[in-house]
């Protein structure tokens, strides 16, 4: 006989024990299988492990460079042994956090792989025999896994994804990344902190290509600078990967040519797939696209009582999507009515240096909606305080409707971008306009005046530029 709840959802990862808490909240009985480890992909192996190794990195740089501010530090090293057990350190203080908030809010853990035998009954084979579970609903969480291309294979030793890159025994002297999205972008800043010759790869035309193309631009100076060699445009020879015990090399056409590099690690970071195989899927209704789970704008799938969220269902695969997706699907599944979530009010962050920030549309994007918009911009370069903080590298513009002033997109680049995006995320939901951001008081000196300064000259009427 199969266990009854109320809700199973299957996977432990940010889509699934937030959204555990939240049915629990709303008075149902929830089951949650996971067959590793609750937190999932972000806590374990992405957004936790990447920046806490990306804090050493920038600590590495602060104390190297530290001289122009007055502050000389001699014998500088690192210890990246150290450094990775902080980071694990993190991570498994976090997890108990998690597995403490199940056990507060009466959610039943059951560990091990879960499998569909029917829409609602799901057999959950764990480290303590087998066990079946029935939900009168069902939330798909099962996450996703970093892809390769076709032909290029993973060996985890000199060709290597982020999870294994989080896990090196040592900061590679060189390194090719493939892709030069947020997670390919990340490593790149990294590993060049730590001391790497690192060139990065994309063969889409501009590194960061999901963001403003002048924030590209500025990822583009900043990288090059420093000295990471940034290919865009590049046309890869995936059968030219070869690897030995000394090296890795890859062959790709460029502006220059025929190019050939070398490095003892290629990583690539060219995107993740859903995990969907081996979950019984076809034993429900629903229904797989392109490799993502199909849903509509509640989250149900084709199968009236399956529900999906996540990185599963592909867009954003944000752990802060996730969560929401979760919290949105419970309280359909409960009876509620709430608003669709609107994906352009999503933030999206790279912890690069310098970092990048984004919510809502782009010009490009509001071009190919034909929206008529005006651009308000303030570069750091102007503000007092990035120059104490010597990071005046970047920006913040704002994309406003010509003709009501309603803020549709605010894009950053620069030191620390990634908490500044909450104001003009808020601004967003509120449908706020370019004048209520600009004339809110920002704290002087602040990095925030950046925010209200772009948003003043939208009409014109910035102070400082």
């Amino acid at each position: 006989m199969a266990d009854r709840f109320d809700i199973v959802i299957l996977g432990g990862g940010m889509g699934g024990y937030v959204a555990a808490i939240r049915a629990v909240q709303l008075g149902k009985t929830v089951a949650l299988v996971e067959k590793d480890k609750l937190g999932g992909t972000c806590l374990h192996w992405g957004c936790i492990p990447t920046k806490a190794l990306l804090h050493t990195a920038e600590l590495y740089h602060d104390a190297q460079t530290g001289a122009a501010s007055g502050v000389t530090v001699s014998g500088v090293r690192l210890d990246w042994s150290v450094a990775l057990e902080r980071k694990q350190k993190i991570v498994d203080q976090l997890y108990k956090g998690v597995q403490f908030l199940m056990k507060k809010n009466k959610v039943e853990v059951i560990a091990g792989a879960g499998v569909f035998e029917t829409p609602t009954r799901i057999r959950v084979d764990g480290p303590d025999g087998g066990r079946t579970v029935e939900g009168t609903n069902v939330i798909i969480a099962t996450g996703s896994y970093p892809r390769s291309l076709p032909g290029v294979e993973i060996d985890g030793r000199r060709v290597i994804n982020s999870d294994h890159a989080l896990v090196l025994e040592a900061v590679p002297k060189t390194a090719v990344i493939v892709g030069a999205g947020a997670i390919g972008v990340e490593f790149a800043s990294m590993w060049s902190d730590l001391g790497s010759d690192v060139t990065l790869v994309e063969a889409l035309p501009r590194v960061t290509p999901l963001e403003d193309a002048e924030v590209s631009q500025v990822i583009t100076r900043s990288f090059t600078k420093r000295g990471i060699k940034v290919v865009a445009g590049a046309r890869l020879d995936l059968k030219s990967v070869k690897s030995s015990d000394q090296e890795v090399t890859l062959k790709y056409d460029g502006d220059e040519g025929s190019v050939e590099l070398h490095a003892e690690v290629l990583l690539m970071a060219v995107g993740r797939g859903a995990n969907v195989d081996g979950i019984g899927l076809d034993r429900t209704g629903v229904k797989v696209e392109m490799g993502w789970v199909l849903v509509d704008e509640d989250l149900r799938t084709h199968d009236p009582a399956i529900f999906a969220v996540g990185d599963v269902v592909g867009g954003y695969l944000l752990a802060h999507v996730a969560s929401h997706e979760g919290i949105h699907a419970v309280e359909v599944i409960s009876g509620a009515s709430p608003e669709p979530l609107n994906y352009n009010h999503m933030p999206r962050c790279t912890y690069s240096r310098p970092q990048v920030a984004s919510v809502g549309l782009t010009e490009e994007q509001a071009a190919e909606a034909e929206v008529e918009v005006k651009v308000g911009k303030f570069p750091f370069a102007a503000l007092g305080r990035a120059m104490i903080n010597d990071a005046t590298e970047g920006f913040v513009k704002v994309v406003a409707d010509a003709a009501t002033g309603e803020v549709l997109g605010t894009h950053m680049v620069g030191h620390n971008v990634t908490d500044l995006i909450a104001e003009p995320t808020l601004g967003q939901l509120l449908e706020g306009t370019a004048w209520e951001v600009g004339v809110s008081v920002h704290a002087h000196p602040t990095l925030s005046e950046a925010v209200g300064e772009a948003a003043l000259a939208v009409d014109g009427h910035a102070i400082h530029i």
